[in-house]
């Protein structure tokens, strides 16, 4: 009998009555967010680009691909607690660099390792007719 009126007592309790908090109420009403008077979308006038990846299937839906590249370099940093030169750091961007380009370009870090220490250019090194790398560096 004492059983039965403690657990009668403990489903009569609410937020009111005790320590449980407002959310554990049995049936309790979650109050609406007032509708926004604002309109969706961005300044009248301005270009959006949500449709960009759509319209060119180059471009890709997220940006996951460059804070991959940068994840390396933070995790580098948390680890022996930052680079103890700027050089350090500059030839650990540059490593990291080429072997990000290298596997954008299919080819394994191994293999891309190799090739350069056997003094061979990989492919996406080498500068093509149709990409004027001069063009930079002109000034009107």
């Amino acid at each position: 009998m004492v059983l039965i009126q403690i657990l009668t007592g403990r489903i009569n309790t609410n937020s009111a009555n005790s320590s449980k908090p407002p959310s554990q109420d049995p049936n309790r009403l979650k109050k609406s967010r007032p509708k926004s008077e604002r309109k969706p979308g961005g300044q009248p006038g301005r270009i959006g680009k949500t449709l960009q990846p759509v319209e060119d299937p180059a471009v890709p839906f997220t940006n996951n691909q460059g804070e991959r590249d940068i994840r390396m370099l933070k995790v580098q940093q948390k680890v022996s607690g930052g680079f103890r030169s700027i050089e350090g750091a500059e030839i650990f961007c540059r490593v990291r660099s080429y072997l990000s380009t290298a596997r954008k370009q299919q080819l394994t870090a191994s293999d891309a390792l190799m090739s350069l220490f056997e003094g061979r250019m990989p492919a996406f090194m080498t500068a093509r007719p149709d990409n004027d790398q001069n063009v930079l560096n002109e000034t009107d």
